[in-house]
Protein backbone atom coordinates (compact mmCIF):
# COMPACT_ATOMS: atom_id res chain seq x y z
CA UNK A 1 0.00 0.00 0.00
CA UNK A 2 1.00 3.13 -1.09
CA UNK A 3 1.29 4.97 2.63
CA UNK A 4 4.26 2.46 3.67
CA UNK A 5 6.47 3.88 0.77
CA UNK A 6 10.08 5.15 1.94
CA UNK A 7 12.83 7.46 0.12
CA UNK A 8 16.48 6.09 0.89
CA UNK A 9 19.21 7.97 -0.51
CA UNK A 10 22.44 6.04 -0.60
CA UNK A 11 25.28 8.65 -0.87
CA UNK A 12 28.77 6.78 -1.97
CA UNK A 13 31.76 8.14 -3.03
CA UNK A 14 31.00 8.02 -6.49
CA UNK A 15 27.52 8.84 -6.79
CA UNK A 16 24.02 8.56 -5.41
CA UNK A 17 21.92 6.24 -5.19
CA UNK A 18 18.41 6.27 -4.69
CA UNK A 19 16.06 4.18 -4.19
CA UNK A 20 11.95 3.81 -3.49
CA UNK A 21 10.74 1.01 -1.46
CA UNK A 22 7.00 -0.44 -0.10
CA UNK A 23 7.00 -1.84 3.16
CA UNK A 24 4.71 -4.75 3.93
CA UNK A 25 5.91 -7.74 4.80
CA UNK A 26 9.24 -7.44 3.35
CA UNK A 27 11.00 -4.57 1.48
CA UNK A 28 9.86 -4.23 -1.91
CA UNK A 29 12.06 -2.29 -4.22
CA UNK A 30 9.68 -0.20 -6.65
CA UNK A 31 12.30 1.88 -8.34
CA UNK A 32 15.64 2.69 -7.94
CA UNK A 33 17.91 5.42 -9.60
CA UNK A 34 21.69 6.14 -9.79
CA UNK A 35 23.71 9.10 -10.66
CA UNK A 36 27.69 10.11 -10.79
CA UNK A 37 29.68 12.62 -9.21
CA UNK A 38 33.31 12.84 -9.67
CA UNK A 39 36.02 12.92 -6.85
CA UNK A 40 38.87 15.11 -7.19
CA UNK A 41 42.49 13.47 -6.08
CA UNK A 42 44.88 16.00 -5.56
CA UNK A 43 48.62 15.57 -5.87
CA UNK A 44 49.07 16.35 -2.08
CA UNK A 45 46.83 13.26 -0.83
CA UNK A 46 43.43 14.91 -1.15
CA UNK A 47 40.21 13.75 -1.94
CA UNK A 48 37.62 16.82 -2.43
CA UNK A 49 34.08 16.27 -3.67
CA UNK A 50 32.04 19.60 -4.55
CA UNK A 51 28.79 18.72 -1.78
CA UNK A 52 26.34 20.67 -4.01
CA UNK A 53 26.93 17.74 -6.42
CA UNK A 54 25.06 15.24 -3.50
CA UNK A 55 22.23 17.66 -3.48
CA UNK A 56 21.95 18.24 -7.34
CA UNK A 57 21.95 13.95 -7.74
CA UNK A 58 19.13 13.44 -5.11
CA UNK A 59 17.01 16.11 -6.78
CA UNK A 60 17.73 14.18 -10.41
CA UNK A 61 17.31 10.47 -8.96
CA UNK A 62 14.30 11.72 -6.96
CA UNK A 63 12.40 13.00 -9.93
CA UNK A 64 13.14 9.80 -12.00
CA UNK A 65 12.20 7.31 -9.24
CA UNK A 66 9.05 9.06 -9.03
CA UNK A 67 8.52 9.15 -12.60
CA UNK A 68 9.04 5.05 -12.88
CA UNK A 69 6.75 4.35 -10.01
CA UNK A 70 4.46 6.26 -11.04
CA UNK A 71 3.91 7.49 -7.80
CA UNK A 72 3.33 11.12 -6.79
CA UNK A 73 4.89 13.29 -3.94
CA UNK A 74 2.24 12.50 -1.73
CA UNK A 75 2.88 9.15 -1.24
CA UNK A 76 6.29 9.59 0.01
CA UNK A 77 5.89 8.67 4.13
CA UNK A 78 9.50 9.20 5.47
CA UNK A 79 13.13 9.94 4.04
CA UNK A 80 16.24 8.46 5.45
CA UNK A 81 19.86 8.32 4.27
CA UNK A 82 22.82 5.63 4.22
CA UNK A 83 26.28 7.42 3.74
CA UNK A 84 29.79 6.97 3.09
CA UNK A 85 31.45 7.97 6.56
CA UNK A 86 34.21 9.74 7.86
CA UNK A 87 34.15 12.53 5.31
CA UNK A 88 34.03 16.31 6.72
CA UNK A 89 31.62 18.76 5.50
CA UNK A 90 32.65 22.06 7.35
CA UNK A 91 29.85 24.53 7.31
CA UNK A 92 28.49 28.27 8.74
CA UNK A 93 25.86 29.12 10.85
CA UNK A 94 23.85 28.88 7.73
CA UNK A 95 24.55 25.12 6.55
CA UNK A 96 26.61 26.40 3.75
CA UNK A 97 30.03 24.57 3.11
CA UNK A 98 33.00 26.71 3.43
CA UNK A 99 34.74 24.56 1.15
CA UNK A 100 34.69 20.77 -0.51
CA UNK A 101 34.01 18.00 1.35
CA UNK A 102 37.24 16.01 2.11
CA UNK A 103 36.42 12.71 1.38
CA UNK A 104 37.47 9.47 3.98
CA UNK A 105 40.05 8.72 0.99
CA UNK A 106 41.74 12.63 2.29
CA UNK A 107 45.32 11.49 3.56
CA UNK A 108 47.03 14.92 3.48
CA UNK A 109 47.06 15.24 7.20
CA UNK A 110 50.19 13.67 7.91
CA UNK A 111 51.46 16.82 9.55
CA UNK A 112 49.02 16.90 11.60
CA UNK A 113 48.59 13.30 13.04
CA UNK A 114 51.93 13.23 13.73
CA UNK A 115 52.04 16.51 15.53
CA UNK A 116 48.87 15.31 17.27
CA UNK A 117 49.25 11.53 18.36
CA UNK A 118 52.31 10.17 17.44
CA UNK A 119 55.17 12.11 19.73
CA UNK A 120 56.28 11.07 23.29
CA UNK A 121 55.98 7.92 24.79
CA UNK A 122 54.42 5.36 22.51
CA UNK A 123 52.29 2.11 22.12
CA UNK A 124 52.20 1.07 18.50
CA UNK A 125 53.33 4.24 18.13
CA UNK A 126 50.88 6.19 19.00
CA UNK A 127 50.94 8.19 21.67
CA UNK A 128 50.67 5.99 25.64
CA UNK A 129 48.53 8.94 26.84
CA UNK A 130 46.15 9.60 23.88
CA UNK A 131 46.14 6.10 23.12
CA UNK A 132 44.32 4.62 26.38
CA UNK A 133 42.45 7.67 26.94
CA UNK A 134 40.89 7.39 23.48
CA UNK A 135 40.29 3.47 24.43
CA UNK A 136 38.78 3.84 27.36
CA UNK A 137 36.44 6.67 26.07
CA UNK A 138 35.36 5.79 22.69
CA UNK A 139 36.75 2.04 22.04
CA UNK A 140 39.13 3.24 19.17
CA UNK A 141 41.45 6.08 18.37
CA UNK A 142 42.19 8.41 15.37
CA UNK A 143 45.12 6.39 14.14
CA UNK A 144 44.62 6.72 10.77
CA UNK A 145 45.77 9.83 8.48
CA UNK A 146 42.34 9.66 6.52
CA UNK A 147 40.84 9.94 10.04
CA UNK A 148 38.32 13.38 10.53
CA UNK A 149 39.98 14.89 13.20
CA UNK A 150 43.29 15.47 11.03
CA UNK A 151 41.34 16.65 8.24
CA UNK A 152 39.66 19.04 10.64
CA UNK A 153 43.53 20.10 12.45
CA UNK A 154 44.52 20.72 8.25
CA UNK A 155 41.82 22.86 7.54
CA UNK A 156 42.57 25.08 11.20
CA UNK A 157 46.32 25.05 10.01
CA UNK A 158 46.22 25.62 6.03
CA UNK A 159 42.94 27.42 5.19
CA UNK A 160 42.68 29.79 8.54
CA UNK A 161 39.80 31.62 6.70
CA UNK A 162 38.21 29.12 5.84
CA UNK A 163 38.36 27.79 9.37
CA UNK A 164 37.11 31.14 10.58
CA UNK A 165 33.86 30.70 9.06
CA UNK A 166 32.83 26.94 10.29
CA UNK A 167 29.47 27.18 12.42
CA UNK A 168 29.15 23.14 12.22
CA UNK A 169 30.82 20.21 11.92
CA UNK A 170 29.38 17.39 9.29
CA UNK A 171 29.55 14.03 8.17
CA UNK A 172 28.21 13.77 4.36
CA UNK A 173 24.56 12.46 5.48
CA UNK A 174 24.59 15.44 8.11
CA UNK A 175 25.38 18.38 5.93
CA UNK A 176 22.30 16.94 3.47
CA UNK A 177 19.95 16.58 6.39
CA UNK A 178 20.43 20.18 7.64
CA UNK A 179 19.59 20.79 3.74
CA UNK A 180 16.25 18.88 3.90
CA UNK A 181 15.42 20.45 7.74
CA UNK A 182 17.41 23.51 8.36
CA UNK A 183 18.64 21.26 12.18
CA UNK A 184 22.23 20.50 12.80
CA UNK A 185 22.35 17.13 13.92
CA UNK A 186 24.69 13.78 14.09
CA UNK A 187 23.81 10.10 14.19
CA UNK A 188 25.89 8.25 17.08
CA UNK A 189 27.60 5.95 14.48
CA UNK A 190 28.57 9.19 12.62
CA UNK A 191 29.83 10.75 15.68
CA UNK A 192 31.93 7.92 16.63
CA UNK A 193 33.52 7.99 13.56
CA UNK A 194 34.73 11.94 14.49
CA UNK A 195 36.39 9.52 17.57
CA UNK A 196 35.24 12.41 19.76
CA UNK A 197 32.46 10.32 20.56
CA UNK A 198 32.10 8.71 24.59
CA UNK A 199 30.80 5.59 23.93
CA UNK A 200 30.37 3.69 27.01
CA UNK A 201 27.59 2.05 28.57
CA UNK A 202 24.93 4.80 29.61
CA UNK A 203 27.10 7.94 28.31
CA UNK A 204 26.39 8.57 24.18
CA UNK A 205 27.36 12.18 24.24
CA UNK A 206 30.57 14.10 23.02
CA UNK A 207 33.79 13.88 25.48
CA UNK A 208 34.59 17.36 26.45
CA UNK A 209 38.14 15.17 27.24
CA UNK A 210 38.46 14.28 23.58
CA UNK A 211 37.83 17.78 21.98
CA UNK A 212 40.25 19.14 24.66
CA UNK A 213 43.12 16.50 24.08
CA UNK A 214 42.91 17.41 19.75
CA UNK A 215 42.11 20.50 20.08
CA UNK A 216 38.56 20.29 18.70
CA UNK A 217 36.16 23.09 19.29
CA UNK A 218 32.85 21.47 20.74
CA UNK A 219 30.77 24.28 19.53
CA UNK A 220 31.34 22.81 16.16
CA UNK A 221 29.80 19.60 17.18
CA UNK A 222 25.81 18.88 16.52
CA UNK A 223 23.30 17.42 18.61
CA UNK A 224 23.37 13.46 18.98
CA UNK A 225 20.68 11.93 17.61
CA UNK A 226 19.48 7.93 16.91
CA UNK A 227 19.57 6.19 13.31
CA UNK A 228 15.64 5.40 14.13
CA UNK A 229 14.85 9.13 15.02
CA UNK A 230 12.51 11.91 13.29
CA UNK A 231 14.69 14.73 12.70
CA UNK A 232 11.94 16.96 11.53
CA UNK A 233 10.27 17.18 8.50
CA UNK A 234 11.54 19.32 5.30
CA UNK A 235 11.62 22.34 4.21
CA UNK A 236 9.86 24.19 1.82
CA UNK A 237 12.87 25.50 0.15
CA UNK A 238 14.14 21.34 0.19
CA UNK A 239 10.73 20.02 -0.57
CA UNK A 240 10.36 22.48 -3.99
CA UNK A 241 14.15 21.73 -4.64
CA UNK A 242 13.39 17.74 -4.71
CA UNK A 243 9.98 17.45 -5.89
CA UNK A 244 8.55 16.22 -2.51
CA UNK A 245 6.07 17.62 -0.09
CA UNK A 246 6.88 19.92 2.65
CA UNK A 247 7.19 18.22 5.68
CA UNK A 248 7.64 15.02 4.75
CA UNK A 249 9.36 13.32 7.41
CA UNK A 250 13.30 13.25 7.35
CA UNK A 251 15.05 10.20 9.80
CA UNK A 252 18.60 9.91 10.64
CA UNK A 253 19.85 6.79 8.83
CA UNK A 254 23.24 5.80 9.28
CA UNK A 255 26.67 5.93 8.02
CA UNK A 256 27.11 3.04 4.89
CA UNK A 257 29.17 0.67 7.43
CA UNK A 258 26.23 1.10 9.98
CA UNK A 259 22.81 0.53 7.73
CA UNK A 260 25.05 -2.09 5.07
CA UNK A 261 24.54 -5.06 7.50
CA UNK A 262 21.10 -3.97 8.49
CA UNK A 263 19.94 -3.85 4.63
CA UNK A 264 21.99 -7.58 4.54
CA UNK A 265 19.83 -8.63 7.85
CA UNK A 266 22.60 -8.85 9.87
CA UNK A 267 20.60 -7.51 12.54
CA UNK A 268 21.57 -9.82 15.52
CA UNK A 269 24.19 -10.62 18.01
CA UNK A 270 26.92 -12.69 16.33
CA UNK A 271 25.71 -11.82 12.56
CA UNK A 272 28.29 -11.31 10.14
CA UNK A 273 28.16 -9.58 6.80
CA UNK A 274 31.22 -8.82 4.61
CA UNK A 275 30.61 -5.68 1.61
CA UNK A 276 32.45 -5.11 -1.21
CA UNK A 277 31.62 -2.41 -3.41
CA UNK A 278 34.21 0.37 -3.93
CA UNK A 279 35.76 -0.24 -0.82
CA UNK A 280 35.08 -3.04 1.52
CA UNK A 281 34.62 -4.42 5.23
CA UNK A 282 34.13 -7.24 7.64
CA UNK A 283 31.24 -6.57 10.33
CA UNK A 284 29.82 -8.85 13.03
CA UNK A 285 26.72 -7.39 15.87
CA UNK A 286 28.33 -7.81 18.72
CA UNK A 287 27.86 -6.02 22.33
CA UNK A 288 30.50 -5.58 23.28
CA UNK A 289 33.25 -2.76 23.10
CA UNK A 290 36.65 -4.63 21.82
CA UNK A 291 39.35 -3.19 19.63
CA UNK A 292 42.28 -5.22 18.63
CA UNK A 293 45.11 -2.22 17.92
CA UNK A 294 47.45 -4.27 16.20
CA UNK A 295 45.13 -5.72 13.62
CA UNK A 296 43.04 -2.32 13.87
CA UNK A 297 39.77 -4.03 14.08
CA UNK A 298 37.42 -2.06 16.79
CA UNK A 299 33.73 -2.66 17.63
CA UNK A 300 32.09 0.89 16.20
CA UNK A 301 28.58 1.88 16.84
CA UNK A 302 26.31 0.86 14.90
CA UNK A 303 22.50 2.05 13.85
CA UNK A 304 20.89 -0.42 17.19
CA UNK A 305 21.05 1.10 20.38
CA UNK A 306 23.52 -0.58 22.68
CA UNK A 307 24.93 -2.63 19.75
CA UNK A 308 28.37 -2.45 17.88
CA UNK A 309 29.84 -3.76 14.78
CA UNK A 310 33.26 -5.33 15.34
CA UNK A 311 34.45 -3.94 11.88
CA UNK A 312 37.85 -4.12 9.93
CA UNK A 313 37.48 -2.14 7.03
CA UNK A 314 39.38 -2.85 3.30
CA UNK A 315 40.66 0.37 1.51
CA UNK A 316 39.94 -1.31 -1.96
CA UNK A 317 37.48 -3.69 -3.20
CA UNK A 318 35.54 -3.35 -6.09
CA UNK A 319 37.57 -0.31 -7.08
CA UNK A 320 40.49 -2.83 -7.87
CA UNK A 321 37.85 -4.47 -10.70
CA UNK A 322 37.25 -1.32 -11.58
CA UNK A 323 40.92 -0.68 -11.91
CA UNK A 324 41.27 -4.22 -13.99
CA UNK A 325 38.68 -3.46 -16.47
CA UNK A 326 39.86 0.02 -17.30
CA UNK A 327 43.71 -0.46 -17.49
CA UNK A 328 44.15 -4.35 -17.95
CA UNK A 329 41.13 -5.78 -19.75
CA UNK A 330 40.55 -3.36 -22.03
CA UNK A 331 43.04 -2.01 -25.04
CA UNK A 332 43.95 1.82 -23.52
CA UNK A 333 46.78 2.15 -26.03
CA UNK A 334 44.66 1.43 -29.19
CA UNK A 335 47.04 -1.61 -30.12
CA UNK A 336 44.52 -2.72 -33.12
CA UNK A 337 43.37 -1.50 -36.10
CA UNK A 338 39.68 -2.03 -35.04
CA UNK A 339 37.77 -2.25 -31.52
CA UNK A 340 34.42 -2.75 -30.11
CA UNK A 341 33.60 -3.30 -26.47
CA UNK A 342 31.63 -7.04 -26.58
CA UNK A 343 28.84 -4.85 -24.62
CA UNK A 344 27.94 -2.80 -28.14
CA UNK A 345 25.55 -3.12 -30.91
CA UNK A 346 22.14 -5.09 -30.51
CA UNK A 347 23.56 -8.29 -30.93
CA UNK A 348 25.19 -7.73 -27.26
CA UNK A 349 25.09 -10.84 -25.22
CA UNK A 350 26.48 -9.09 -21.99
CA UNK A 351 24.86 -5.96 -20.06
CA UNK A 352 28.00 -4.83 -18.70
CA UNK A 353 31.83 -5.18 -19.48
CA UNK A 354 32.31 -6.80 -15.68
CA UNK A 355 29.55 -9.49 -16.47
CA UNK A 356 31.61 -10.70 -19.48
CA UNK A 357 34.98 -9.84 -17.93
CA UNK A 358 33.83 -12.65 -14.91
CA UNK A 359 32.68 -15.16 -17.49
CA UNK A 360 36.02 -14.61 -19.70
CA UNK A 361 37.87 -16.26 -16.51
CA UNK A 362 35.53 -18.92 -15.71
CA UNK A 363 37.71 -21.72 -16.57
CA UNK A 364 40.97 -20.15 -14.94
CA UNK A 365 41.98 -22.89 -12.59
CA UNK A 366 42.08 -21.63 -8.68
CA UNK A 367 45.12 -20.53 -7.25
CA UNK A 368 46.36 -18.25 -10.73
CA UNK A 369 48.66 -20.28 -11.40
CA UNK A 370 50.36 -18.78 -8.33
CA UNK A 371 49.85 -15.66 -9.03
CA UNK A 372 49.25 -13.23 -6.08
CA UNK A 373 48.12 -9.58 -6.18
CA UNK A 374 47.55 -7.25 -3.10
CA UNK A 375 44.76 -4.77 -3.55
CA UNK A 376 46.42 -2.16 -1.99
CA UNK A 377 45.90 0.74 -4.89
CA UNK A 378 44.95 3.32 -2.38
CA UNK A 379 47.05 2.18 1.05
CA UNK A 380 45.84 0.09 3.83
CA UNK A 381 43.42 0.75 7.24
CA UNK A 382 42.88 -2.93 7.88
CA UNK A 383 44.84 -4.93 8.95
CA UNK A 384 47.74 -2.44 8.88
CA UNK A 385 47.43 0.97 8.61
CA UNK A 386 50.33 2.15 5.32
CA UNK A 387 48.81 4.87 3.12
CA UNK A 388 51.87 4.12 0.94
CA UNK A 389 51.12 0.80 0.40
CA UNK A 390 50.17 -0.28 -3.35
CA UNK A 391 49.30 -3.32 -5.55
CA UNK A 392 51.41 -5.75 -6.74
CA UNK A 393 51.75 -9.12 -9.18
CA UNK A 394 53.73 -11.18 -7.22
CA UNK A 395 54.97 -14.48 -9.41
CA UNK A 396 54.44 -13.97 -12.98
CA UNK A 397 55.71 -16.45 -15.89
CA UNK A 398 56.12 -16.10 -19.50
CA UNK A 399 52.69 -18.25 -19.43
CA UNK A 400 50.82 -16.04 -17.43
CA UNK A 401 47.71 -14.33 -19.64
CA UNK A 402 45.41 -11.36 -18.52
CA UNK A 403 42.72 -14.22 -17.78
CA UNK A 404 45.03 -15.69 -14.95
CA UNK A 405 46.07 -11.70 -13.83
CA UNK A 406 42.15 -10.85 -13.63
CA UNK A 407 41.52 -13.98 -11.60
CA UNK A 408 44.71 -12.95 -9.32
CA UNK A 409 43.31 -9.88 -8.83
CA UNK A 410 39.61 -10.98 -7.46
CA UNK A 411 41.38 -13.64 -5.18
CA UNK A 412 44.04 -10.61 -3.97
CA UNK A 413 40.39 -9.04 -3.20
CA UNK A 414 38.88 -11.93 -1.23
CA UNK A 415 42.38 -12.66 0.40
CA UNK A 416 42.27 -9.76 2.34
CA UNK A 417 38.91 -10.23 3.19
CA UNK A 418 39.81 -13.79 4.52
CA UNK A 419 42.90 -11.97 6.41
CA UNK A 420 40.84 -9.38 8.07
CA UNK A 421 37.74 -12.67 8.68
CA UNK A 422 40.11 -14.85 10.78
CA UNK A 423 41.36 -12.02 12.65
CA UNK A 424 37.93 -10.50 13.63
CA UNK A 425 37.34 -14.28 14.90
CA UNK A 426 40.01 -14.28 17.23
CA UNK A 427 38.19 -11.38 19.29
CA UNK A 428 34.63 -11.62 18.27
CA UNK A 429 33.55 -15.31 17.19
CA UNK A 430 32.03 -14.93 13.30
CA UNK A 431 28.97 -16.15 11.96
CA UNK A 432 29.36 -19.92 10.05
CA UNK A 433 27.28 -18.72 7.31
CA UNK A 434 27.63 -15.21 6.34
CA UNK A 435 25.62 -12.72 3.77
CA UNK A 436 27.88 -10.87 1.66
CA UNK A 437 26.20 -7.65 -0.27
CA UNK A 438 27.51 -4.38 -2.59
CA UNK A 439 28.02 -4.65 -6.18
CA UNK A 440 30.72 -7.32 -6.34
CA UNK A 441 28.29 -9.97 -4.84
CA UNK A 442 26.19 -9.82 -7.92
CA UNK A 443 28.93 -12.24 -9.40
CA UNK A 444 27.99 -15.74 -8.41
CA UNK A 445 31.38 -16.63 -9.62
CA UNK A 446 32.71 -14.32 -7.23
CA UNK A 447 30.45 -15.88 -4.30
CA UNK A 448 31.80 -19.35 -4.89
CA UNK A 449 35.28 -18.27 -4.96
CA UNK A 450 34.38 -16.46 -1.39
CA UNK A 451 33.00 -19.38 -0.03
CA UNK A 452 35.95 -21.72 -1.41
CA UNK A 453 38.67 -18.99 -0.13
CA UNK A 454 37.17 -18.71 3.25
CA UNK A 455 35.50 -21.61 4.55
CA UNK A 456 32.34 -20.45 4.78
CA UNK A 457 28.54 -20.45 3.86
CA UNK A 458 27.78 -17.50 1.74
CA UNK A 459 24.43 -15.95 1.33
CA UNK A 460 23.49 -13.24 -1.06
CA UNK A 461 20.14 -10.94 -0.23
CA UNK A 462 17.92 -9.46 -3.06
CA UNK A 463 18.94 -6.78 -4.30
CA UNK A 464 22.50 -7.14 -2.58
CA UNK A 465 23.78 -3.97 -4.60
CA UNK A 466 20.94 -1.91 -2.71
CA UNK A 467 21.71 -2.81 0.88
CA UNK A 468 22.83 0.67 1.98
CA UNK A 469 19.35 2.38 0.49
CA UNK A 470 17.64 -1.34 2.29
CA UNK A 471 18.90 -0.40 5.58
CA UNK A 472 18.35 3.10 5.49
CA UNK A 473 14.71 2.28 4.31
CA UNK A 474 14.45 -0.16 7.35
CA UNK A 475 15.62 2.23 9.83
CA UNK A 476 12.65 4.76 8.37
CA UNK A 477 10.11 2.06 9.17
CA UNK A 478 11.18 1.73 12.27
CA UNK A 479 10.54 5.25 12.88
CA UNK A 480 7.25 5.51 11.70
CA UNK A 481 5.81 2.71 13.44
CA UNK A 482 6.16 0.25 10.44
CA UNK A 483 8.53 -2.31 11.95
CA UNK A 484 8.57 -2.97 15.58
CA UNK A 485 12.28 -4.50 16.66
CA UNK A 486 14.93 -4.44 14.87
CA UNK A 487 15.12 -8.06 14.80
CA UNK A 488 11.93 -8.19 12.27
CA UNK A 489 14.32 -6.69 9.62
CA UNK A 490 16.29 -10.00 9.23
CA UNK A 491 12.91 -11.88 7.90
CA UNK A 492 12.30 -8.92 5.80
CA UNK A 493 15.36 -9.07 3.66
CA UNK A 494 15.33 -12.50 2.22
CA UNK A 495 17.90 -14.54 0.89
CA UNK A 496 18.68 -14.96 -2.74
CA UNK A 497 21.15 -17.82 -3.03
CA UNK A 498 23.81 -20.03 -0.86
CA UNK A 499 27.13 -20.93 -1.69
CA UNK A 500 29.10 -23.55 0.37
CA UNK A 501 32.59 -24.10 -0.18
CA UNK A 502 34.67 -26.70 -2.47
CA UNK A 503 36.93 -28.65 -0.04
CA UNK A 504 38.77 -30.20 -3.08
CA UNK A 505 40.31 -26.43 -3.49
CA UNK A 506 41.10 -25.51 0.40
CA UNK A 507 44.91 -26.67 0.14
CA UNK A 508 45.92 -24.16 -3.48
CA UNK A 509 44.44 -21.28 -1.41
CA UNK A 510 45.62 -21.95 1.61
CA UNK A 511 49.18 -22.13 0.26
CA UNK A 512 48.84 -18.98 -1.55
CA UNK A 513 46.78 -17.15 1.06
CA UNK A 514 50.17 -17.66 3.44
CA UNK A 515 52.58 -16.04 0.88
CA UNK A 516 49.63 -12.75 0.58
CA UNK A 517 49.97 -12.39 4.24
CA UNK A 518 53.92 -12.14 3.79
CA UNK A 519 53.94 -9.59 0.83
CA UNK A 520 53.39 -6.12 2.97
CA UNK A 521 56.39 -6.79 5.79
CA UNK A 522 58.63 -7.98 3.06
CA UNK A 523 57.70 -4.62 0.61
CA UNK A 524 56.72 -2.19 3.51
CA UNK A 525 60.56 -0.16 3.08
CA UNK A 526 59.93 -0.16 -0.52
CA UNK A 527 56.03 1.21 -1.28
CA UNK A 528 58.22 4.21 2.07
CA UNK A 529 60.66 4.56 -0.88
CA UNK A 530 59.01 4.78 -3.96
CA UNK A 531 55.44 6.65 -2.65
CA UNK A 532 56.94 8.97 0.26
Amino acid sequence: MDSDCILAYDIGTTGVKTCLFRVTTTLSLLASATKEYPIQLLPNGGAEQNPEDFWEAMRDTTKYVLSESKLSKENIHGISFCSQMQGLVLADESFRPVRNVMSYMDQRATKEMKEGIEHGIKIEGINAFKLLVSLWITGAVAASVKDPIWKYKWVERNEPDNFSKVRWWFDVKEYLIAKCTNKAVMTRDSAFATFLYNSRKGKGIWSPLLCKLFGIRREHLPELINAEEKVGGLTKEAAEFLGLKADTPVFGGGGDASLIGVGAGAVSEGDTHIYAGTSGWIGTVTKKRTVDINARIASIVGARVGYYNYFGEQETSGKCLQWVKDHLALDEIDLYLEKKKITDGPDAVYASLFEFMFDSIKDTEPGSQGVIFTPWLHGNRCPFEDPKARGIFFNISLHTGKRVLIRAVIEGILFHKRWILELSNAKVPTSNSIRFVGGVARSSFICQMLADITGKTIERVVHAENVGAMGAAAIAALGLGNIKEYEDIKQMIPVDQTWIPNPKLKAIYDRNFSVFQKLYQSNKEHFATLNS
